[in-house]
């Protein structure tokens, strides 16, 4: 039996695209309070498929797939750039296929200004109607409202006007920032894109005996597989090591471990990484919000997915993205006695124009792995690292990066990084990190 919060997500999921939804209303059609509605209306949104917006409202959105994250909504836009609907609101869960910005002569613009894409431009109101009349909604900056005929034709057409107060470089670079950011979170990899789902995963109930586990094991060759009770809720994992000296008939809830470990779907694969290496898990149950059984992630799922995002070229570069790639290696005449460069970039600096903490860090951290690779090939997760900043580095500083192997062994090595600029100790780590083999 679903749960009232899941029955407000179905009930949202199976709206048409476009229609308006309200809290009161969702209340109302389900007989539930309105704080549940509220809730789930949340959490609809952050699953994508709805969208609120000031003085509209909130409004059913088509959810997007990963491949097509970079598009954004009508309704994402307003958001975007504060802006206020004019007109169109029936068309606001609509996706924009690029921007056009309106800076040259009428015929000029209009060759450019294609079906569902937005026209971002001032106060020419024969723009407005020529770019409605193409298929395009239009994005008006400068603060400047339009004419009363233009909005009643965004309302037939069902294609947003949107007003901004902001200038059109603005709103531009807003947008653009936008698509960028949702270009980085396409590269993270997810829990919900590796696991094997429901009805791929082989688990047991807690009625279920020993003898069952067994069946499985010849099965599928597995050994450890995750419990739940009648309404799917998770309420543990069994392993080989779980049943050794008990009798075929012992029910699994009397030996499974309770209160296990688990992740939802839109945990990343490395903090998922992070969670089975310190805590040694082979397997981990998904569940969702109500703690039921969405599908298993295994420990070589998620292995195989971190040296395949190692091996794709990044599309939006991230700041431990340019900050990495301005580290420059200089042979060093032994094994380990590699030194590396890095130029301070106004990126890397915080508000005074030094170097930044966060960016310092990186930095060591990335010399202090680079130098371990020469040492033992495959994944490492920093277990502890102290930093001391000894001196501030202003921008524009060239920055040298002695990192130093203290000691490496199977699981462990330890690192001694300094940093020099112009020949003077500037700041110090001490790095502990786990190893892991690549199987």
């Amino acid at each position: 039996m679903a749960t009232k919060h899941e029955q407000i997500l179905q009930y949202i999921d199976e709206l048409p695209i476009g229609e308006k939804i309200s809290v009161r209303q969702i209340a109302k059609a389900l007989a539930v309070s309105e704080g549940t509605a509220y809730r789930a209306i949340k959490d609809a949104e952050n699953k994508g498929y709805v969208s609120t917006i000031e003085r509209v409202g909130t409004i059913r959105i088509e959810r997007k797939k990963k491949e097509n994250i970079e598009k954004l909504t009508f309704a994402e836009v307003v958001n975007i750039v504060d802006g206020q609907v004019l007109g169109g609101r029936a068309g606001l869960h609509k996706t924009l296929n690029k921007f056009v910005i309106g800076a040259m002569k009428l015929e000029a613009m209009m060759r450019y200004t294609d079906a569902g894409n937005l026209l971002i431009v001032g106060n020419r109101t024969q723009a407005h109607e020529l770019a409605l009349k193409a298929g395009a909604a239009v994005l008006i900056t400068g603060g400047f409202d339009t004419e009363d005929h233009v909005k009643k034709l965004a309302d037939d057409l069902q294609m947003p006007v949107i007003s901004s107060s902001y200038d059109t470089f603005t709103v531009a670079t807003m947008i653009n920032r936008a698509i960028y950011d949702q270009l980085i979170k396409k590269e993270i990899v997810l829990v919900e894109d590796i696991l094997t789902p429901l009805q791929e995963a082989v688990f047991l109930k807690t009625t279920d005996t020993i003898a069952d586990w067994m069946t499985y094991n010849r099965e599928t060759g597995h050994s450890r597989f995750p419990v739940v009770d009648n309404t799917l809720k998770v309420q543990g994992v069994v392993t080989s090591k779980d049943i050794m000296g008990h009798d075929k008939e012992t029910l699994i809830e009397k030996i499974m471990t309770k209160n296990p470990m688990t992740v939802g779907g839109k945990t990343s694969v490395a903090s998922s990484s992070h969670m089975m290496v310190w805590e040694g898990i082979e397997l981990l149950p998904v569940v969702d919000e109500g703690n039921k059984l969405e599908g298993i992630v295994s420990r070589q799922d998620v292995l195989k997915a971190l040296q395949m995002i190692q091996r794709q070229p990044q599309v939006g570069e991230t700041i431990d993205d340019i900050v990495t790639s301005q580290l420059v290696m200089t042979r060093g005449k032994t094994k380990g006695d590699d030194v590396y460069r890095c130029e301070v970039t106004p990126q890397m600096t915080n508000h005074l124009g030094t170097i930044s903490y966060g960016v310092f860090t990186t930095i060591v951290s990335e010399a202090a792995n680079r130098v371990l690779r020469s040492y033992k090939k495959g994944d490492l997760v920093v277990e502890n690292m102290t930093v001391y900043f000894i001196k501030p580095v202003q921008i524009e500083s060239m920055l040298e990066i002695n990192p130093k192997v203290l000691e490496v062994g199977r699981k462990f090595g330890k690192v001694d990084v300094e940093v020099f600029n112009e020949g003077v100790l500037v700041g110090k780590a001490m790095m502990m990190c786990q190893l892991i083999d690549r199987h």
